[in-house]
């Protein structure tokens, strides 16, 4: 039993998985979002990625079925025609609906995706100038929206939430 038990444990995530960059883009209408995808499939298509998005339809049921998973925007950009390995993630949530996370991954061809994060922000950060940097944890998560506080870098754990996230003095800023 223990074997089975063991088993059913999180495996754990490759190197190319880890958060690199992440940041959040204020996208509080349809056309901003439909604007920001269009910048993101633009790049995408640069580097030979491609972006899949959940549809504003289903977005809509799933708010209905569960207001908890409430989006306005999901969207990955990936590598390969089978999906076969991440490279961003983009998506809101219901306590940062308009304000679009955009997380990038440190992927297999590091340069590739380093190239392909540079040349996106550049475009993101021209479009929405309001764009601010997000704190990556060591673990490579992100905080919840409520433990951040804006600074002039970007946004930082709050100071008074850092031990949810095991940080020491003067980690949890924005990079």
């Amino acid at each position: 039993m223990l074997c089975g038990i063991s088993a059913c444990s999180v495996a754990p995530q490759p190197e190319s998985a880890k958060t690199v960059a992440a940041f959040e883009v204020p996208l509080p209408s349809q056309a901003e979002r439909d604007h920001f995808l269009e910048v993101l499939r633009n790049a995408a298509a640069n580097e030979g990625f491609h972006v899949d998005t959940t549809s504003n339809e289903d977005l809509e049921q799933q708010a209905r079925v569960s207001p908890a998973f409430q989006m306005t925007l999901n969207a990955a950009v990936w590598k390969g025609a089978n999906d076969d390995e991440p490279i961003a993630s983009a998506m809101d949530q219901p306590d940062h609906l308009g304000q679009v996370w955009i997380c990038f991954f440190k992927g297999e061809d590091v340069a590739l995706n380093d190239r392909f994060r540079k040349a996106v922000m550049v475009e993101i950060k021209r479009n929405w100038p309001e764009t601010l940097s997000l704190p990556i944890m060591p673990t490579g998560a992100i905080p919840l929206h409520r433990d951040l506080i804006r600074t002039p870098e970007g946004y930082a754990v709050n100071p008074t939430e850092a031990y949810k996230y095991q940080l020491r003095s003067g980690e949890g800023r924005s990079q």
